[in-house]
């Protein structure tokens, strides 16, 4: 089977990664974790096979994740946690938005994400 027929793969479970909302790989590009360039080189996962990113959702739609150990969020910085709480929340809650629009996969990132890709890019500022 040809790799863009196998779907997007866990690479932690093995499992396809059917939906953008379960996604790993989606949700550190809207939040801007991987460069729009690096997209399709990276490894897909379940966010709840990253558990280190999934800890900081915190929506009533998600159920908690808790991890143990060393990078347990619980255990860092309280205002860098909130703050990761957040961006991460609002990523994910972003996916769920863009399931619903027909967007370029360029247009998936938060606002402040998309502003500094364009920037990078040298494109001039969109209008507001």
């Amino acid at each position: 089977m040809a790799k863009c027929d196998e779907g997007y793969l866990c690479e932690v479970c093995g499992n396809d990664v059917a939906k953008i909302t379960d996604s790993d790989l989606y949700l550190r590009y809207v939040i801007g974790l991987i460069d729009p360039e690096v997209l399709h080189t990276q490894q897909e996962r379940h966010l709840r096979c990253n558990p280190t990113l999934a800890q900081f959702i915190v929506h009533p739609d998600f159920e908690p994740v808790v991890v143990e150990g060393d990078f347990d969020k619980r255990l860092l910085d309280e205002a860098f946690a909130l703050e990761r709480e957040r961006l991460v929340t609002r990523g994910w809650e972003r996916l769920r938005e863009v399931i619903k629009l027909d967007l370029p996969i360029i247009k998936y990132p938060l606002p402040e994400v998309l502003e500094r890709i364009e920037h990078r890019a040298g494109f001039p500022e969109r209008d507001r």
